[in-house]
């Protein structure tokens, strides 16, 4: 059992360089989530359909690819050490090579713009993921007990929380030539700050049982990771909550054009929800110092859940009404971004393969993250759609249908979320005097 560690055992110094990258990578996510879409069906005349296929097609393909990247990740941090950088400055010019590919395409017929995008996306994707995957292991390396290791997470999803903010403003403000140097400029901070970022062992309170950045690995960590119990525990809960913030973020719009009928208020509730959860990081720190990182995300559950409940009452012009939600739903998103990875990584301390196989737990970590975006499209919209609710009608049993599925589906997923911590991770620490989450 690990010893508790002072406060000062990830300063902030440590923090701001681990942590920078993740500004931005969220830069270029949202673009490619939410900009993209628009803007080659506006700017470009791409039919709906073409870009819908093409847009799934390469994100299950950059799913399935997420654990490859992840065996990948470990074996450099293991036997490469000295080549980590290299690769990542390597992948960040791959994705900014595709992404500005994508926003700045040489052709314009649509066969071939299609091929193009394809292309791009592929690119992008893959730089993106050997980046994120790469920075996530990193931190987990970095060892500790359950405060420190919230407390890295923190730092990079704090980070991220300012990338997205940013990417959802800048375009429209400086346009895309611009935004697209903004991003190469974040990439090269963020990778310059990592290579005085601390390492294994760096930052005082690392616990022993810890293996530095090129000891040996086990050829065979890859394959432990479905053997691993508390990652099969911990990624059914994962994967539920991930579907019940999904499926409200994907009917959004829906919800705010139809049922409260405000859709100027739409970057409020936005800015709203993303500042507040980047205001909570430091809140839910001092929530798992005090009770754990198992308890402080049923808590974020159950917060999720009362903000949910109370939209479903709410109706036309209620904007107040609902930046209140936003705000509450917007915390409760702080508990999601920093306390699930921090678990994982006392899964793998738990597991004894610290050191070994980070990488192979977050590929598959990521792999089933963006499964859930995927997840939640495959749910809410048909559903809605079953439920007799199509976009502009804002009839009884339509708004009836919209409130079902935006308000109420998110709430059952949260409870059967909640449900599965306390069997697996709650009661099972109780249970278990061997098993000590904050330790």
């Amino acid at each position: 059992m690990a010893l508790a560690e002072p406060a000062s055992g990830f300063p902030p110094g440590a923090g701001l360089r681990y942590g920078s990258l993740g500004f931005a990578l969220a830069f270029v996510a949202l673009p490619l989530y939410v900009s993209l879409p628009a803007h080659y069906a506006q700017s470009f005349g791409m039919p709906l359909a073409w870009l819908g296929a093409l847009l799934l097609a390469s994100r299950l393909l950059d799913a399935l690819v997420d654990p490859w990247i992840g065996r990948l990740c470990d074996d450099w941090l293991i036997h490469r050490q000295a080549r980590v950088l290299p690769l990542m400055v390597g992948a960040a010019l791959l994705l900014l090579l595709g992404f500005s590919g994508l926003f700045f395409p040489p052709v314009r017929e649509l066969p071939l713009l299609l091929a193009w995008c394809g292309a791009c996306l592929l690119l992008t994707y893959l730089g993106y993921s050997l980046l994120s995957v790469m920075h996530q292991a990193w931190g987990a390396r970095l060892g500790g007990n359950a405060v420190k290791q919230t407390r890295v997470v923190a730092w990079r999803e704090g980070f991220a929380l300012a990338g997205v903010i940013c990417a959802s403003v800048l375009p429209t403000v400086i346009g895309w030539a611009t935004t697209t140097l903004a991003l190469g400029l974040g990439l090269a901070l963020g990778l310059a700050l990592l290579a005085r970022a601390p390492r294994t062992g760096d930052v005082s309170g690392s616990p022993a049982h810890v293996t530095p950045f090129g000891a040996d690995s086990n050829s065979n960590a890859a394959a432990l990771v479905w053997r691993t119990p508390g990652f099969r525990r911990l990624l059914a809960v994962f994967l539920l909550n991930g579907i019940a913030a999904a499926v409200p973020a994907t009917l959004l719009l829906f919800f705010v054009r139809d049922r409260l009928q405000t859709p100027q208020a739409e970057g409020l509730y936005l800015a709203a929800y993303f500042i507040a959860a980047a205001l909570s990081l430091p809140l839910w720190l001092r929530v798992v110092a005090r009770v754990g990182q198992a308890r402080a995300w049923g808590l974020s559950m159950l917060l999720a859940v009362s903000a949910f409940a109370w939209a479903a009452g709410l109706g036309s012009g209620d904007s107040t009404g609902f930046a209140l939600v936003c705000l509450a739903s917007g915390i409760a998103l702080g508990a999601d971004l920093a306390i699930p990875g921090a678990m994982l990584t006392r899964v793998i301390q738990q597991a004894g393969l610290s050191g070994r196989a980070e990488g192979a737990f977050f590929g598959w970590w990521n792999a089933a993250n963006k499964l859930n975006l995927a997840l939640a499209a495959g749910l809410g919209l048909p559903l809605l759609q079953w439920l007799g609710y199509a976009p502009g009608r804002r009839d009884d049993a339509a708004l009836q249908a919209l409130t079902l599925a935006y308000c109420l589906l998110p709430c059952l997923l949260k409870l059967a979320a909640a449900g599965l911590l306390y069997l697996f991770w709650i009661r099972h620490s109780a249970l278990d005097p061997a098993f000590k989450e904050t330790s």
